[in-house]
């Protein structure tokens, strides 16, 4: 069957995919599934994001594939297109997300504290800078980016050039003896 499949054209794939044949699937997957991970590797810049695109470009095409035709280009510029499209869906999304947040805390920041109220955030943030310069480098950079930097765990894990599994361990772990530290001031709960 393999055989078979390798001798059809783009097209014919297609036309098996909508009659719900699942090896002309695998035959697409083979022949343009490494150029669209590659590309929406490329645009996102995290080779997990891009699977699930390449997942979801491929799905796309199951369960639409009328939506292919062949008159206007190939299968794989199609695929392609998908991809591009779908990657700056999420790039946009991400961003959006960004901006929201920051919004979200400079309207926390706007709405004003008692002097009071400045007095203790101003103290408090004294304790934290203490607390986080006796924090091994790697916990420190991690946690600085995620929390201060407002990062994601996997753009930190690319600005720090270390694995997404490390960085998440390591801000865990930081955030643990964060929290030793400052019971030990008498500003956070022992736990």
């Amino acid at each position: 069957m393999e055989a078979v499949l390798n001798a059809r054209t783009d097209a014919s794939l297609v036309e098996m995919i909508e009659e719900r044949q699942q090896g002309a699937l695998a035959e697409v997957y083979r022949r343009h599934g490494g150029p669209v991970f590659g590309l929406a590797k490329r645009l996102l810049r995290d080779p997990d994001l891009a699977q699930e695109i390449v997942q979801e470009v491929m799905l796309r095409l199951w369960n639409n594939p009328e939506k292919f035709d062949a008159d206007r280009g190939s299968l794989r510029s199609y695929l392609l297109s998908h991809t591009h499209g779908r990657s700056v869906d999420l790039i946009r999304s991400e961003s959006a997300r960004r901006i929201r947040e920051e919004r979200d805390a400079r309207l926390a920041v706007e709405a004003g504290l008692s002097l009071e109220e400045e007095v203790w955030e101003m103290a408090l943030a004294d304790h934290v800078k203490s607390a986080l310069a006796q924090l091994g480098d790697g916990e420190r950079r991690a946690i600085e980016l995620a929390y201060f930097g407002g990062y994601t765990y996997r753009e930190v894990a690319e600005l720090l050039d270390t694995p997404e599994g490390t960085i998440k361990s390591r801000i865990r772990s930081g955030l643990q003896r964060l929290n030793g530290l400052l019971a030990k001031s008498g500003l956070a709960p022992v736990g």
